[in-house]
């Protein structure tokens, strides 16, 4: 069991990528911190972990106090923190004609600065266990697409975090700081999006190979998979590193114009 007594809090866990994560965490030995805004989902989580092993919190991660009070909850319930994953992210559609201040002051408070409240709130817990931190980016932090402005800026701002951090962190506080950065994975909420933008209800099956060379999407398990690599002893001293997760190469690809089918 690679992640044994170890504690991790998964933020975003109630659904998709953070709740394959938790189940893995938890199937590698660890007791596990769900959180997310779903009330239901996260305490099926918990049942379905087992309540000795999960404890669930559900707030709104940019309320005042929420980091604090999710290292509290953790320390008091299992007595150690030694992993956050940084998972919990708001995705939404946004250009510079479409973005106003407030939405994109709204995606930058969810995806930049409440992981990096958290990670100051956990940080004398992580250095007492020699732990560490995942954050879950996004391979659209190295452009991002056209309609996904404020989130691929967002994404593009955790990845300098990451890597500050993790140089900071870990030569003054043995603390190591790594992130993945997902391709397009198949989640429950990315079918309701692509629902609401008008896909066809078997859009996943008729992929064009430009996007999906193997044919179909990443799943929220090959994700956690990875993420349980980082967790663990097994990464050692490995810090401030960032990790693509896509099933083709991001530079130095050449591939030609094709549309997405929608209908």
């Amino acid at each position: 069991m690679r992640l044994s007594n170890k504690v991790v809090l998964v933020t975003g866990s109630a659904t998709g990528i953070g709740r394959a994560i938790a189940l893995r965490c938890a199937a590698e030995g660890a007791s596990v911190l769900v959180h997310g805004l779903e009330p239901e989902l996260a305490q099926s989580l918990v049942t379905q972990i087992g309540a000795q092993h999960a404890v669930a919190h559900v707030e709104d991660l940019t309320a005042p106090g929420c980091p604090r009070r999710l290292v509290d909850i953790a320390v008091e319930t299992f007595g150690r923190l030694d992993a956050v994953v940084n998972n919990a992210a708001l995705v939404a559609s946004g250009d510079l004609d479409s973005t106003d201040a407030e939405a994109f002051h709204h995606m930058l408070a969810v995806n930049t600065v409440a992981p990096f409240l958290l990670i100051k709130e956990a940080l004398p817990h992580l250095q007492e266990a020699h732990g560490c931190v995942l954050n879950i980016g996004s391979v659209n932090a190295w452009c991002g697409e056209p309609n996904l402005l404020p989130y691929s800026v967002s994404k593009g701002a955790l990845t300098t975090l990451t890597r500050n951090l993790g140089d900071s962190l870990m030569r003054e506080h043995g603390v190591r700081v790594n992130q993945i950065n997902p391709g397009w994975v198949l989640t429950e909420n990315e079918s309701l999006r692509k629902k609401a933008q008008g896909f066809s209800d078997d859009w996943q099956e008729r992929l064009p190979s430009l996007t999906a060379p193997a044919g179909r999407l990443l799943l929220p398990e090959e994700i956690a998979a990875a993420a349980v690599y980082w967790l663990s002893d097994e990464s050692g001293p490995v810090s401030g590193q960032v990790v693509d997760l896509e099933q083709y190469p991001l530079i130095g690809r050449n591939p030609p114009k094709q549309e997405i089918p929608r209908r």
